[in-house]
């Protein structure tokens, strides 16, 4: 159904079709695609050719999980902590839980292009400990890199329609923001929904899996449809010892009429109005 015949016109309908699409797989039909959703999935599959990347056998990724093992010495009779073994760095092929990029229940292995990255993404509280596993890849493989217009996402916000080369640019843009977007456990399934879509479909057109930027480090995310296209090479045992919030304001305030004074800026002058007040201050 994704295959584009030859006559296709890859081109998109408009800039906001990424939120088109999602709107509708969240809360319309999600098995059988509306008109408009599968035009949109094969023009994904059409523009996805020019964000085509290989990457070779035997690169380096990383992947953390949080928990610890423990480490017995026979000769001291102690236990010390110790990395996760093996077994546990990989997910469980058939009792996957449910992640951006997989469904439950069909695994995918998910690993960052390096270990600080990696931690990150599965946001540890200070103290916990992290197992951090140095991953291989054990042949060339073709990913779909959603990250090229990563940097341009606020810049792809337009009051009128624009051409179709910005157009293309826009909706990619938001692909990867809707891949690196984290998302809390708590959230209903349907937050995925979208994401998990389009994987299914970059996977069915022959790609080995999706590089998006991650939101909460400083590099990449990688996720591999295959779980067994890398090779655990060695684990390490992190400690998480800070943890540092960034904020944004995101949109206008508003105040409440019997409180003129709230209308003063809340970083003004300890003791100011709207400030600290003398009883707060050191």
């Amino acid at each position: 159904m994704l295959d584009s015949p030859e006559w296709f016109m890859a081109e998109f309908d408009s800039w906001r079709d990424y939120w088109n699409f999602a709107q509708s797989v969240k809360h319309n039909a999600r098995y059988v695609f509306e008109d408009r959703v599968d035009k949109f999935l094969r023009t994904v599959i059409a523009t996805s050719e020019a964000r085509k990347r290989v990457l070779p056998s035997g690169r380096h990724l990383w992947r953390a999980q949080q928990g610890h093992d423990w480490e017995t010495f026979s000769y001291e009779g102690s236990i010390d902590l110790a990395p996760l073994p093996p077994g546990r760095m990989k997910p469980l092929l058939h009792s996957a839980r449910e992640g951006r990029v997989n469904p439950k229940g069909i695994a995918c292995l998910y690993l960052a292009t390096d270990k600080d990255t990696a931690m990150a993404e599965v946001r540890p509280w200070i103290g916990s400990y992290l197992s951090v596993g140095q991953f291989k890849t054990i042949k060339d493989l073709a990913f779909v890199d959603c990250s090229v217009e990563h940097a341009n996402i606020v810049s792809h916000v337009y009051s009128k329609e624009p051409g179709p080369v910005e157009r293309e640019k826009a909706v990619w843009a938001y692909i990867d923001h809707a891949f690196s977007e984290p998302l809390s456990m708590d959230e209903s399934s349907a937050n995925y929904a979208p994401t998990q879509i389009l994987a299914e479909a970059f996977r069915s057109h022959g790609f080995d899996g999706i590089v998006y930027k991650s939101l909460l480090g400083e590099g990449f995310n990688v996720a591999l449809f295959d779980i067994n296209a890398a090779d655990l090479v060695n684990c390490f045992l992190y400690k998480a010892k800070s943890v540092t919030f960034g904020f944004d304001e995101a949109a206008n305030p508003y105040f409440v009429s019997k409180h003129p004074e709230g209308k003063e800026k809340d970083d003004a002058e300890p003791g100011a109005p709207g400030g600290t007040p003398e009883a707060m201050r050191p």
